[in-house]
């Protein structure tokens, strides 16, 4: 296990951290970090509240503070060197990833063909990209309808309950969504997070 540190974290972003973790029922939580794909826009990230027991052994774990930190061992190289904070609407802002690195090629080789409606492209986006790239640990996006240039979108599975899923979506599916169907503005979480029963990387 690497004792360098690999991501930092600023001080905001650590308090909301913080604050997430302590409405979860379970002691001793981890902040889980992976990369989970390649979006049209650069990596797809996401982040979960671990127990010890779900933390590999090869996985990277460093201190922040009273914040132990699990980095997903085939994630450290692509992370290193980045920083987490807080961004967007100051009175609700949301954490996202300052990552200096490269993002490799797409999971999906070349552009990625969509056709039909609005609605219709989402859909296959969904299914033919974003989906097969969150699944690695059972979590999955639907789409719950198209309103004006708004998606309302509905995470479930392993991203379903987690205080952090805000993040995946932000940093992944919100920028695929707007990236591939530029006539979406606005990407809107409609997840009733407090049905998750697993807020945990499988």
């Amino acid at each position: 296990m690497e004792s360098s540190t690999v991501v930092e974290i600023t001080e905001e972003a650590l308090g909301q951290i913080r604050a997430l973790r302590s409405q979860e029922s379970i002691d001793d939580l981890h902040l889980g970090l992976r990369i989970a794909g390649v979006g049209a826009n650069g990596f797809i990230y996401e982040t979960a509240f671990l127990r010890p027991g779900d933390i590999a052994e090869e996985d990277h774990v460093e201190e922040h503070g009273d914040l132990p930190v699990a980095i997903a061992a085939d994630s450290v190289d692509n992370l290193r060197g980045s920083v987490l904070d807080l961004a967007g609407d100051p009175e609700s802002p949301g954490l996202v990833l300052r990552n200096p690195n490269p993002a490799t090629p797409p999971i999906t080789e070349g552009e990625i063909d969509l056709s039909g409606s609005v609605e219709e492209r989402v859909q296959q986006l969904f299914e033919l990209y974003i989906n097969p790239s969150i699944a690695a640990h059972g979590g999955f996006v639907t789409l719950s309808e198209i309103d004006g240039d708004r998606a309302l979108v509905e995470l479930g599975g392993g991203c379903q309950g987690c205080g952090l899923a805000a993040m995946t979506l932000r940093e992944g599916i919100e920028s695929s969504i707007k990236h591939n169907v530029p006539e979406i503005l606005e990407v809107v979480d409609v997840t009733d997070h407090t049905a998750g029963e697993n807020p945990f990387f499988a």
